[in-house]
């Protein structure tokens, strides 16, 4: 059984799809959820509603966040997230198609750990997965993250 979970917050369903495969191929240990829009995701880590459930839907030791979410974008998330006292030391990956300067420099004024351009080819996205779970969840120690009930 894994015993770390990542969040996806990702609304293409063709990259949902990808990156899942990704993940299975790399031989990913940890669990992944997948967030649609950026309200769900704010729900999600705040533990609202359907995600109340920590056994079923545990906090993430980290977050791969597209910037173009619907509802709350990825920017928008980022903001929410670092101005929650017990969620805001969560490692966030931003994995998006965007490579704009614009983009890039925001994400990390926001607080964004990385920021990685979502790869055309599937081996290429495969070895950025292998790449995060050696980093990101094997050889990285992770801050304590727990649940807050702010909006």
């Amino acid at each position: 059984m894994p015993t770390n979970t990542i969040l996806l917050a990702e609304d293409e369903p063709n990259d949902v799809f990808l990156i899942k495969r990704a993940f299975q191929k790399a031989g990913f240990k940890s669990s992944v959820q997948v967030a649609e829009d950026g309200d769900v995701v704010v729900a999600y880590l705040s533990g609202q509603g359907q995600f109340s459930n920590r056994e079923e839907y545990p906090l993430p030791v980290l977050m791969l966040l597209d910037l173009k979410l619907p509802r709350r974008s990825g920017l928008e998330v980022l903001m929410w997230l670092k101005q929650q006292p017990n969620l805001k030391r969560l490692p966030v990956i931003v994995l998006t198609s965007s490579s704009e300067t614009s983009d890039i420099n925001e994400a990390y004024d926001l607080g964004a750990n990385s920021f990685l351009v979502k790869p055309v080819s599937f081996q290429t996205l495969v070895d950025m997965i292998k790449a995060i779970d050696l980093y990101w969840i094997t050889l990285n120690k992770k801050p304590r993250i727990t649940d807050s009930i702010t909006n």
